[in-house]
Order: C-alpha cells, then structure tokens, then sequence
C-alpha cells in the first residue's frame, strides 16, 4: 500500500508555497512509486475570492506598510490562545475535516503555521494519537519565528538551520522534535551541488542577479547604477510586468532583463552575487546556491531574521538605498574579490541543496 503523504500550504508570502512545491517535487524523485502525494491551499479552497483579497492585504502590508506590519506580527507572537483563535473559521475546520476523512494520510506536512492548530480543532484534543497521521510542522522562517509555528502538538518541526533550531529549544521544545533539515529548496538546486564558482577577474565577467520584489519603489534607479558598474547584469522582475519598458529604458543593453522564469535554480547558480528581498524563499534559495546576497529590502518580523542569518554569517550585507547596495558590491569584487570570497566560503557552510530530497526520505520512512 502507498503511504499517503499530504502538503499542506497558504499563499501568505511565497516562501510557504516554495517550501511546499519542494517537498512535493522531492517526494516526486525519491518515491514516486511508493507514495501518494496531494498538496492543498485549504485557505484558498474554503474562502475563495474573500481569502484572495485578504491575501493581496497582506501582501500589500508587508510590502508598502512594514511598520504596521511589523505590529501585528508581534501581537501575534505574544498570543497563547492560538487553538481559540483558529477555532472562528468553521469553514476552514468543515473542509480540513473532510479532506482528512477522504485522504486519511499518513503524513500531514504543514508549511504553513495555522493548520497544525486547526488540526487539533478538527480532532480535539484527546483521544488516541497512535490513531492519528503523524503531524510535520516545516518552520519557513529563521531565528524570527512567530510562537505560532510552534504552539501546536506537532511530531516534529523542521527547522531550516542550527539557529532557528536553538529558537526552538529556548521556547521548550524538546530535542526529539525538533530536525535541522535546511530549506526544501526545488530539488534542481541539487543538480547544480559541487560545482566551483570561480570568480574572474574583470568586472564584466562577474555576474550579478538583481530580483525585484514587489516594493518596487528604486527598481530602475538601483537597475540603472548597476548596469554602470559594468557587470554582467540580468535584472528579474517577476510578475511585475509592467515594470519591464522601466526596467528596459534604465539599463538599456547593458543588462539582460527578464520576466517570470522557472530557472532561478540555475541563474543563481551561474550568479556571484544576489540582490534582493529578504524573503524566506529567496534567501533559503541563494543559500542553497552557495550565492553570496546583498538584501536591499526586509519586511519587519520574520524577514528580519533571515537578514540576520545572512549578516551573522558574513554570507552578504544589508543595503537599504541603492547607494548602499552599489557600495556593497564595488566592497564584495575590491582588492580581487576579498570580501566576496570571504562571503562566500560562509555561505557554502549553510548550504543544503538537497534538502527537499532528505525531507522526502524522512517523511516516508514514518
């Protein structure tokens, strides 16, 4: 009999879905004939048109609003009542309930920090948890980590690094639980694991990936500097298609500029240096590529600790203007790349590029 296997996301923030579509796509290599596996938005799938607008809420919090953000994220963290809280979406508990009744996993796997508590509502708190599918709670966030990911009665939690680990284990988890599994990155970035990235020695030789995210704001003043340092430059602007004659206009031919793209696992590892947000998705991912990261942009709360990751490793800096972020890569590629080796040497002791393929081992061997 194959072992049922279900993923579990919300679209709040790509580093969820990221995350998900990871473990599906590992399981899809290291078990395709011995699991089933469906992968689920059950915000989506229960709310529909309400949960889009308050996800494009949220979105637009984060995004053009962070203080304000940074405000709710931490009422949240100081919340004990989480079980009472998600205990208000009856909808969501109707249709957890009957998918678990037609699925009856083995596995849930929970990238997203609200089903492990709704979960509990949906079984109540007692009875015989030999009965119950085993529960994984995969944290997408490091050394920040709201309470919510970890209230809950998981089996296990899986952590992206040792630091978010040792969060954990101040907050009274016990070590049994708790797993460093690293980031389930899309398991491409595994075939790209071993390859030397050698810097050379003229500037137009170093290649730099600039990742517009949605606080657009500077995208063409920051695009335009960087086409000026003479580097080779390709410039990714995501769905924001209409930035793209902006994006054009200020960098001319001097840079490649491209839109929605699938291959970030092999742009970032043919890049030397990455700027952009500090996402949980696009920072676990230039991890995995052992790409040295500028962060030009840090959403308030989780993202804040992903920007610490980077910075306490000396894996790459913080640069909140384009001024600051053009002085941080002349410093990266100076005195023959002093700093970016330096950086970059770091950033390959964290990276776990096969980390959606152990994650997918070890959920089939519960």
């Amino acid at each position: 009999m194959k072992k049922r296997i279900l993923i579990l996301t919300a679209g709040f923030g790509e580093g969820h879905n990221s995350a998900a579509r990871g473990i599906r796509d590992g399981l899809q290599r290291v078990a395709p004939d011995t699991t089933e596996v469906e992968l689920r938005d059950l915000f989506a799938e229960a709310y529909g048109p309400v949960n889009e607008l308050v996800r494009k809420g949220y979105l637009t919090l984060v995004n053009f609003a962070p203080g304000a953000w940074g405000a709710v994220y931490r009422w949240l963290e100081r919340k004990k009542d989480f079980d009472t809280e998600f205990a208000r979406f009856p909808r969501l508990k109707d249709h957890f309930a009957a998918l678990l009744e037609r699925v009856q996993p083995d596995v849930l796997t929970c990238t997203f920090p609200a089903y492990a508590n709704v979960l509990r509502q949906v079984q109540g708190r007692d009875g015989d948890r030999s009965r119950r599918c085993k529960l994984v709670v995969v944290i997408t966030d490091s050394i920040t980590i709201n309470a919510v990911w970890y209230r809950c009665d998981a089996d296990y939690f899986l952590v992206p690094n040792e630091q978010s680990a040792a969060i954990l284990r101040s907050a009274g988890i016990v070590d049994d639980k708790i797993k460093v599994s690293g980031f389930p990155v899309s398991p491409k970035f595994a075939d790209f694991a071993g390859l030397n990235r050698v810097l050379p020695p003229s500037n137009s030789e170093r290649r730099v990936l600039y990742m517009i995210h949605a606080a657009t704001r500077g995208a063409p003043e920051l695009a335009e500097r960087l086409a000026d340092l003479g580097v080779e430059l390709t410039v990714t602007i995501g769905r924001a298609s209409r930035l793209m004659p902006e994006i054009q206009a200020a960098v001319g031919h001097r840079a490649k500029v491209v839109g929605w793209t699938d291959d970030l696992p092999r742009m970032l590892h043919n890049s030397h240096l990455l700027i952009g947000k500090a996402g949980g998705a696009t920072v676990q991912e230039t991890i995995a590529a052992a790409c040295p990261m500028i962060i030009n942009h840090v959403v308030a709360g989780q993202e804040e600790g992903n920007a610490r990751l980077i910075v306490e490793t000396h894996s790459g800096a913080i640069a909140k203007s384009p001024r600051e972020v053009i002085a941080q890569v002349q410093r990266a590629f100076a005195d023959d790349g002093k700093q970016w080796r330096e950086w970059s040497v770091n950033i390959s002791r964290l990276s776990k590029p096969r980390a959606a393929l152990d994650i997918a081992e070890f959920l089939v061997s519960l």
